[in-house]
């Protein structure tokens, strides 16, 4: 039987040291074999954390839009190889940033492999000029594909396919789904993902209800905090390297009331959004017995797609050892990333510290969750995945 106790103290070490509160769910083999949550969801207030709460899952959100892509892959809606202009026709005339800062046409066009990759080109400028002027086409309501459509005025960063750069891929690919289902991004989410998995806490704008239920959400601010007393410090989390402040409960990415960030939108609850994590981990059936894809798109999902030059681009320290697949991480060098991990491993993680692991080698699926901006993921995400693995049977 798996042991979680390391699991256990390091969240319990998390806690104390790096971030007010978090919470976890592991599923193997189908079922749910360990829960916990620890910390603080408010720290002000010293109200403890239970695992209920609502969470800004940020980039974590990643995972769900992919698997959303790839069912219409899946479908035979596209090819991955298929220009992105034949759906939407602005990205067909794309231009390119030289590094002497001159403009020039692309030679090749965007392709819908290029958007699941993060290969295309784009940047994650959310105050860029095309933003500017779909905020005003849009009376500030910033509806998905209108938006995306402006970003096609933006030249590109390199030639599509030559780089790996972390963009708004995602936010296209929204909108992409959004043009071939002719649904709303959020709609199609909850009819074909989150609806079969019986994710019923899971949204992409926040309401009076969810935002009550949401914890407190922090930032990691270094150095010395506020002058305070030794038991205000202590209130406010305060350490040897910085302290924690409190930001609101608000998504900083959501651009309007309209707008569904493929790449950042979703709210969630760890035993909502785990339910993706055990799906994926047995090859797209959920425990709901409704298959949300098919074993092979699973497969092709944590395929590396990155060559020699592009995984030098992909040279974030937590994620030494990995490759990028169809928008997730994926473990393809275990004496590099010095990782307990399987190959084939995969997941990612979202800005306030929300992480998946997933691993259908063993029809493991993890959700982790805290809720602090600046979370310093070169330490824990490499070690949350090593205390994981080291509570499993081999």
């Amino acid at each position: 039987m798996p042991d979680f106790t390391n699991l256990k103290k390091f969240m319990d070490h998390m806690a104390k040291e790096r971030t007010p509160g978090n919470a976890v769910q592991v599923y193997l083999g189908g079922k749910k074999v360990f829960e916990y949550a620890c910390g603080y969801s408010d720290l002000e207030n010293r109200t403890p954390m239970t695992g209920q709460e609502m969470f800004n899952i940020y980039s974590c959100s990643k995972v769900a839009t992919v698997t959303a892509g790839a069912q219409l892959l899946e479908q035979g809606k596209f090819l991955l190889t298929d220009p992105l202009y034949e759906y939407i026709p602005e990205f067909k005339n794309m231009y390119v940033k030289t590094p002497d800062g001159e403009v020039r046409e692309a030679q090749k066009p965007i392709t819908i492999g290029d958007l699941f990759s993060m290969t295309a080109g784009f940047d994650y400028d959310t105050k860029s000029p095309a933003f500017a002027k779909a905020r005003e086409l849009t009376e500030g309501r910033m509806d998905t594909v209108a938006t995306i459509k402006c970003l096609a005025s933006e030249p590109l960063s390199f030639e599509p396919g030559e780089h790996w750069q972390y963009s708004l891929c995602h936010d296209v690919l929204a909108a992409l789904i959004s043009v071939i289902s002719g649904q709303k991004f959020r709609d199609y989410m909850k009819d074909h993902i989150f609806a079969p998995l019986d994710m019923q806490d899971s949204v992409y704008h926040h309401t009076p209800e969810t935002l009550e239920r949401t914890a407190q959400q922090y930032t990691f601010v270094s150095g010395v905090g506020p002058e305070l007393d030794i038991v205000e410090a202590q209130k406010y989390g305060n350490s040897k390297e910085g302290w924690f402040k409190n930001v609101g409960k608000g998504v900083s990415l959501i651009l309007g009331e309209e707008y569904d960030s493929g790449g950042a939108g979703i709210t969630t609850t760890v035993s909502d959004y785990a339910k993706l994590m055990a799906a994926l981990a047995n090859y797209g059936l959920g425990l709901t017995g409704e298959r949300i894809l098919s074993g092979y798109t699973v497969d092709l999902m944590r395929t590396n797609r990155l060559g020699k030059e592009q995984l030098q681009d992909f040279n974030w320290s937590q994620l030494a050892g990995c490759g990028y697949g169809l928008g997730v991480r994926t473990h393809i060098d275990p004496v590099r990333s010095g990782l307990l991990c399987n190959l084939g491993e995969f997941g990612w993680g979202g800005a306030a510290g929300a992480t998946a692991i997933i691993d259908p080698a063993i029809n493991l699926g993890v959700f982790y969750a805290q809720h602090t901006l600046n979370p310093r993921e070169e330490y824990y995400q490499p070690r949350l995945r090593n205390v994981v693995y080291s509570c499993l049977e081999h």
